[in-house]
């Protein structure tokens, strides 16, 4: 997921924290949040996964006249095949961690960058070797500056676990 130019705004930010539940002010009174350290409005921890609805290729962004596979198992009968790590397993996102080398402030224009992290190997107790495979996305401003780092972490699995 590396969004070419993904604009932070206020609006974004309150709807972002409204859809977590989040009642912080600082992601939503504007007053408030110039007396806060960061002098103005910020963005939830999470906020930056939202960029991927601005990669027009995000893989789980609905496309117009595209069966939506969606986040269930099949719900529209699309089959999902291939993605890495072998065999016929499965896969699952495992981590996600975000280091903040500054507040996400609305006004930000950043850009991400995705690069391969490091890849693992485990052997699995009823699915076979699982893979792990680290993703690094940097996001950084308009100035060029690092603003978060985001790193995720993904399992595959070498076959499928038999169901008991």
């Amino acid at each position: 997921m590396a969004a070419k130019k993904f604009p932070v705004e206020a609006g974004h930010i309150l709807l972002f924290a409204r859809s977590i539940g989040d009642e912080n002010p600082a992601y939503t009174d504007e007053d408030g949040a110039k007396k806060t350290e960061a002098g103005g409005i910020i963005a939830p921890p999470t906020f930056v996964q939202s960029s991927a609805q601005f990669d027009p290729d995000y893989f789980l962004r609905p496309k117009v006249g595209q069966p939506w596979f969606g986040s269930g198992k099949n719900p529209t009968g699309v089959v999902r095949t291939g993605g890495g790590g072998g065999g016929g397993g499965g896969g699952l996102h495992a981590e996600q961690h975000y280091e903040y080398h500054r507040p996400l402030r609305a006004g930000d224009v950043l850009t991400a960058t995705t690069l391969p992290g490091k890849t693992w190997e485990k052997e699995g107790r009823r699915s076979g070797k699982l893979v792990f495979s680290e993703s690094v996305t940097e996001y950084r401003d308009e100035k060029g500056e690092l603003v978060v780092t985001a790193r995720g972490v993904g399992v595959r699995t070498e076959r499928p676990v038999e169901q008991k």
